[in-house]
């Protein structure tokens, strides 16, 4: 245990006891993508210092958020994984993406990393409990994999399998693409059911400021280099 604890009965301040540490759920939106070895997430995270990150990840395992696991050759590589209890962290970890975008202005979702393009597709779809489909990612040369089932979106990387439509550009103007439609002189490549696409664009709930920037900004981010 940490030294830096409420010392509270409340289930919530038990939690953050746990998670409530800077960088460590943002660890925890990076391996819900998957396994990751330690230089790859050190990227990823972007801007922690190593040293802070080895420490975040050691507390994560010793409260058995995240286990390491060692690969069969020829990978022979040690990688960080979520564990059952880990994975129970990304429901909420959703829910509180979605009040961050309240706090969001347009700019700061241009700036958003590739590796973050499947969290944030997932934090802005609220799809119903009977929609069931597979989307395709490709941004800065990595592919990445949604699959919407009971009203839930699970993510990873690598590429999907069959999936009903893909997408590929800039994740700013894949988000773009799903919030206020294609853009007619955009880079993004669409190849799979267009109807699928305007279906996903009905599901998209973001706040309204955030989509009337969309917007009014649509064709500049259509001439944003891919």
């Amino acid at each position: 245990m940490g030294s830096r604890q409420y010392g509270q009965a409340c289930s919530l301040a038990y939690a953050l006891d746990r998670i409530g540490e800077r960088w460590t759920l943002l660890i925890v939106r990076e391996l819900s993508l998957g396994p990751m070895r330690f230089s790859a997430l050190v990227r990823a995270v972007g801007g922690a210092p190593t040293d802070i990150l080895t420490k975040r990840l050691r507390e994560l395992e010793q409260h058995g958020v995240v286990a390491r696991r060692e690969l069969e050759p020829p990978a022979s590589a040690t990688v960080y994984e979520l564990t059952e209890l880990g994975r129970g962290l990304e429901r909420p970890m959703v829910e509180l993406g979605r009040w961050g975008m309240g706090l969001q202005e347009l700019d700061d979702v241009i700036h958003l990393a590739p590796s973050s393009l499947p969290s944030a597709i997932r934090v802005i779809l609220q799809p119903p409990p009977d929609f069931e489909a597979t989307l395709g990612l490709r941004t800065d040369g990595e592919d990445y994999w949604l699959h919407i089932e009971d009203g839930w979106t699970t993510i990873g990387r690598g590429e999907a399998f069959e999936p009903g439509l893909s997408l590929a550009g800039t994740p700013v103007e894949v988000v773009a693409t799903l919030v206020v439609g294609e853009l007619e002189a955009g880079n993004v490549e669409i190849d799979g059911d267009r109807d699928l696409l305007e279906r996903l664009r009905a599901m998209v709930v973001i706040p309204d400021h955030l989509r009337a920037e969309a917007e009014a900004a649509a064709p500049t981010l259509a001439l944003s280099p891919a």
